[in-house]
């Protein structure tokens, strides 16, 4: 630190610079957060201070977070669900199993996960000491859920699927694995961080959420396709009773119980997430996810004109393609077996889509 201030003018000036080194969103094609929805900003601004890890003092503020779990839980079928605000997908999803494992207790517990599953399970089984139990992918990139049921035993003490994979942004067959969930009486937590605020707004939506019997818990992030400020997640679960066994004493605070794995807990981005929901709306958020579902296609469309077929079909809006390169000046990124991959966010416009394509042409020309 330095021993006298730095004076305003130069400390902005530096850090535009940093911001500056980020490049400009338009270019990056690989991010599942967009920039925030101007509601969001100005919602943030007025919160900034809020800390829920102290809910009591701020009670307007846990209020919206209250008010958040209301309305996700009855995007996905549950308006009673139980919940709060998290992180992100990272902590919602350590949560879940840690709600799991606290509810079977076994000698040996193992988890059931699909191979394309987030790289936060393999934090969470790290930290909780679950064995991981993978299970292969079809050709479709989706969980095999023929393989689910003998990968699971009586030490087993959940089961994964994912709605809007991180690489491929297909959908795992819940259906499926809710049936399966319920016949081995297994806890099933739905990875929904990215396509939880995606698939419900689609014009034929298939089912993932509390309306199969057999889901116990979902992970799903505002920050990301809700156009939220970061950080702001949320983990839901069937029965809000669950959290009591995560309950440990905060007897200075003005609540004597906590349940949430971080303390402090930023207002700020579940305020911002409010406000786009309650902004934008059911038909908001349609039109929203429609319009990045059409540049997805129309992306898929002219990658295929230019000669790179896509890996698959996604339920998403992610694409991925047979492509090693990308033209300079473009961030995207790879997947694990090899493919371009692009999210089409809301910031990934029609025009920037167009933008893409013109440059990827150039390539070989």
């Amino acid at each position: 630190m330095r021993e006298v201030g730095c004076p305003e003018e130069d400390l902005f000036s530096f850090l535009s610079s940093k911001r500056r080194e980020d490049l400009g969103y338009r270019n990056i094609l690989s991010s599942m957060c967009t920039p925030p929805h101007p509601v969001a900003a100005r919602a943030h601004a007025i919160f900034l201070e809020t800390n829920l890890g102290d809910p009591g003092l701020f009670p307007g503020t846990a209020a919206l977070e209250d008010l958040l779990v209301r309305r996700l839980g009855a995007l996905m079928h549950h308006a009673d669900a139980g919940g709060y605000a998290t992180s992100g997908g990272t902590e919602s999803n350590i949560q879940a199993l840690r709600i799991a494992k606290r509810q079977k207790s076994v000698k040996s517990p193992n988890i059931v996960i699909p191979a394309s599953s987030h790289f936060s399970f393999t934090k969470a089984c790290d930290i909780l000491g679950l064995e991981m139990r993978t299970v292969p992918l079809d050709a479709g990139f989706r969980m095999d859920t023929e393989a689910v049921d003998g990968l699971v035993d009586n030490d087993t003490i959940a089961i994964v699927g994912v709605v809007g994979t991180t690489e491929y942004g297909v959908v795992d067959p819940i259906a499926r694995l809710s049936e399966i969930a319920l016949d081995r009486d297994v806890f099933l937590h739905v990875d929904a961080a990215f396509g939880g605020m995606v698939v419900p707004f689609l014009d034929s939506p298939v089912p993932f959420d509390f309306s199969l019997p057999g889901v116990s818990s979902i992970s799903v992030d505002p920050h990301k396709m809700g156009m939220s400020t970061i950080p702001a997640g949320c983990l839901l679960t069937r029965n809000p009773e669950w959290f009591a066994c995560l309950n440990v004493d905060t007897p200075y605070l003005t609540v004597k119980r906590e349940c949430t794995l971080a303390g402090t807990r930023p207002g700020a981005s579940v305020a911002a997430a409010v406000a786009v929901l309650e902004y934008l709306g059911m038909d908001g958020m349609r039109a929203v996810v429609a319009g990045c579902m059409e540049n997805t296609r129309r992306l898929i469309e002219g990658m295929e004109t230019l000669g790179y077929p896509r890996a698959v079909t996604p339920d998403v809006n992610v694409a991925t393609f047979s492509c090693d390169r990308a033209p300079p000046g473009w961030r995207v990124s790879t997947t694990r077996n090899g493919h371009m991959r692009i999210v089409c966010m809301p910031h990934v416009t029609r025009d920037v889509v167009e933008r893409f394509l013109i440059d990827m042409g150039d390539i070989d020309a």
